[in-house]
Parts: C-alpha cells; sequence; structure tokens
C-alpha cells in the first residue's frame, strides 16, 4: 500500500526540522564527509613513502566548528606516530570559510576531475607532494561522484529550490559564486540535501535539468516546493512534477515586502533582514 502524506506532520517536522546552513546545519556532514576522505588519503599517502615499517593505529576524535555548526571528525592514526595531517592539524579545532567553501563546491555537478584536483591543491597549498595530491584527489572524486549519483526517495512533501552565495577568489580577485542548493524532507521527517549545482547563471532551463537529474535518480512526486520568485520557475517544476504545488518562500516573501518599508520602520527592518 502506498503510504500517504500527513500534512500536519509534515508540517510539525518542517518547524522542528534543522536548517540548511548555520548551527547544526545539514551541510555539516558534507563537511565532515569530504574532510575525513582527504585526511584518509593523506595516511595513505604518508604510509606508503615512509622508509620506516609503519602502519594504521585506528582513528581519534577531534570536535570541530564550522560555520555549518560542531562536527566530529574522525582522524586516522599510524603506530609510528609520524603521520601529520595537513587538511585538519592535529590541535586545529575549526575550518576555515575558504576551505568550506571549496568543500562544498565540490559537490556541485559539472566538476571535473582536473576541477576537483585544483580545489584539493588550493586547500593544501604546498603542504603536500604532487604523489600525495593525486591521492587526495583521486579518493575525493569517488565520494563526490557516489554522493552527487546516489539515489533517492520516491516522494518528498516538502523540498526547497534556493542558492548559497559567497565569494571566492579567481584569477586574483574575488568573484561572487553560487552553489544552488535542493534541500528535501523526507516522509519521516528528516532534512537532506539532494544535491548541489554549480551554474554560471540561475534561470528556469538551469533548473528544468537539476529538476530532471531528480527525477533520474528516483524521485516521483513532490508534495509541496518552496522556490524564490524566478520567471518561469513554478513552470520548470510543474513541467517535471506536475501536480507539485509551488509556494514562494517567506523569507523571499519579507524581503521584498521590505522594499516598500519606510525609513521610520527601519529598526524593524533590521530585524527581520537578520
Amino acid at each position: 500500500m502506498e503510504k500517504k502524506f500527513n500534512f500536519d506532520e509534515m508540517l510539525k517536522a518542517v518547524q522542528a526540522g534543522q536548517s540548511m546552513t548555520g548551527k547544526d546545519g545539514v551541510l555539516g556532514p558534507l563537511i565532515k564527509q569530504l574532510t575525513e576522505a582527504a585526511l584518509e588519503a593523506e595516511i595513505d599517502s604518508h604510509l606508503a613513502e615512509d622508509v620506516l615499517p609503519n602502519r594504521k593505529n585506528g582513528k581519534s576524535r577531534k570536535r570541530l566548528k564550522t560555520s555549518e555548526g560542531r562536527i566530529d571528525l574522525r582522524t586516522p592514526r599510524d603506530r609510528a606516530g609520524t603521520f601529520e595531517p595537513q587538511i585538519i592539524k592535529k590541535h586545529q579545532t575549526s575550518v576555515s570559510d575558504e576551505i568550506e567553501r571549496k568543500i562544498l563546491s565540490m559537490y556541485g555537478r559539472g566538476l571535473s576531475y582536473s576541477d576537483i584536483r585544483e580545489h584539493v591543491e588550493e586547500i593544501y597549498g604546498i603542504a603536500v607532494s604532487n604523489g600525495a595530491l593525486n591521492t587526495i584527489t583521486d579518493k575525493i572524486v569517488d565520494r563526490v561522484k557516489e554522493w552527487q549519483q546516489r539515489p533517492l526517495e520516491t516522494h518528498y512533501p516538502f523540498v526547497w529550490l534556493d542558492a548559497i552565495h559567497y565569494k571566492v577568489r579567481a584569477d586574483g580577485h574575488y568573484e561572487a559564486r553560487a552553489v544552488y542548493t535542493v534541500l528535501g524532507l523526507t516522509i519521516e521527517g528528516r532534512k537532506e540535501v539532494l544535491g548541489l549545482y554549480l551554474s554560471e547563471s540561475e534561470g528556469a532551463n538551469f533548473w528544468l535539468s537539476v529538476l530532471t537529474d531528480l527525477q533520474n535518480r528516483g524521485v516521483e512526486d513532490i508534495l509541496i516546493a518552496s522556490v524564490d520568485g524566478l520567471t518561469g520557475f513554478p513552470e520548470a517544476i510543474n513541467t517535471i512534477f506536475p501536480n507539485t504545488e509551488v509556494q514562494l518562500c517567506i523569507v523571499h516573501q519579507i524581503r521584498n515586502s521590505l522594499r516598500y518599508v519606510g525609513s521610520k520602520q527601519a529598526f524593524g527592518r533590521r530585524l527581520w533582514s537578520i
């Protein structure tokens, strides 16, 4: 028997669910996943180059602060104690914003092997050898592709489609870039990132390709899709999921309304913009 949506339960789950970004955000696990993959590749490269007999010796746990909240990281150890991790050093307690952005952007669809290698090289700088860099890139590529192509659930009560904007350094200057994000609420009330996508510009045709990707990975229907006011966005959604109800995100509604707020209400306007 097909499992039916319980709208009241879905609303409660939305209210109680974790946020996409910020403290305890659902993007934290992606940062953890790729960081741990890089650490595993680091120790593999270290052991391969070590002239003395050595081997892995379990893992230690450390609490790491990120802009997406705190994550528990499992750092590999070696028997000889000569392994010195580079992406997250032994006494480091936080991840820089720039590293976070590069890690998240690696999950964006369209990155080639050379693109990911360039990201890894920028993260590490000259701290690792070329051989280690290749080992790290090879392991990360597998993790990224596996995550991008993983099967999804057939039905989602609620899906948010929006972009995370940030500044990145490119060709000696900073440019505004965006990772377009699809966040889904499962029938069990759990939020998960369904996909991250990179694009030079946002448009209805771009989102159509994103929705097609979701369909190809197993999504059959979405109850409600929350979007911004992009022209053609609702039509793109209904092309792939004709029964989906499309609503404008309340945050975008508030921001649009604030354009008409006078200067006397500036204090309240600042509160809403926080």
